[in-house]
């Protein structure tokens, strides 16, 4: 799959606005990162959010696929695939790299994790966990290492650690609103 693939198809708020696709989108990183707790806040929150989003929702609209493009239950899954890749830019920052490691934008982990053959349940509790565990490594941080500076290699732009977990929770929300989407229909 390319890039723009996994991401096939219209996504629309209960307002009828299309959602913009994840590598469309454009990001300005000119915030004070003071604003760091807020964003440690938004993405301890996910979990949390999503759980309570799919509760409840029957396991056929879960597993629902609109076309090629993945189910509510595959955008879950997808948000622990992207963990690791957490886990590594964060390691990358401490040691003070200057160019952060590309995410695989074919999505292959996703693919190939057939998160449709598994329970909700289980796929919540392995992000619920990777989740927490990055957040423990995030408060942990001074101010010296959430200001570093790194190049984000599809952006092609400098991005603080701060901007950094502000993008992944942009990405978070992005993936619940499409699972929001699907779920609705």
């Amino acid at each position: 799959m390319d890039a723009g693939s996994w991401n096939i198809g219209k996504f629309k708020s209960q307002t009828g606005m299309t959602l913009i696709k994840w590598i469309n989108r454009k990001f300005n990183f000119n915030f004070p990162p003071d604003l760091y707790p807020a964003f440690l806040e938004r993405i301890s929150g996910t979990p949390v959010r999503l759980e309570h989003m799919l509760k409840g929702v029957d396991k056929s609209i879960l597993r629902q696929r609109k076309g090629t493009s993945w189910s509510a239950q595959e955008h879950a899954g997808h948000l622990i695939d992207l963990e690791e890749l957490h886990e590594k830019r964060l390691d990358q920052y401490i040691a003070n790299m200057t160019v952060l490691i590309p995410a695989d934008m074919s999505n292959k982990k996703t693919y190939i994790a057939e998160y449709n053959d598994k329970d909700i349940k289980e796929i919540m509790k392995e992000f619920n966990e990777a989740r927490g565990s990055f957040i423990k490594k995030l408060e942990k941080l001074d101010d010296t290492i959430i200001t570093r500076v790194a190049i984000h290699p599809r952006l092609n732009t400098e991005m603080r650690l701060v901007d950094m977990v502000y993008f992944m929770a942009e990405h978070d929300d992005h993936h619940l609103a499409i699972i929001r989407s699907l779920i609705r229909k």
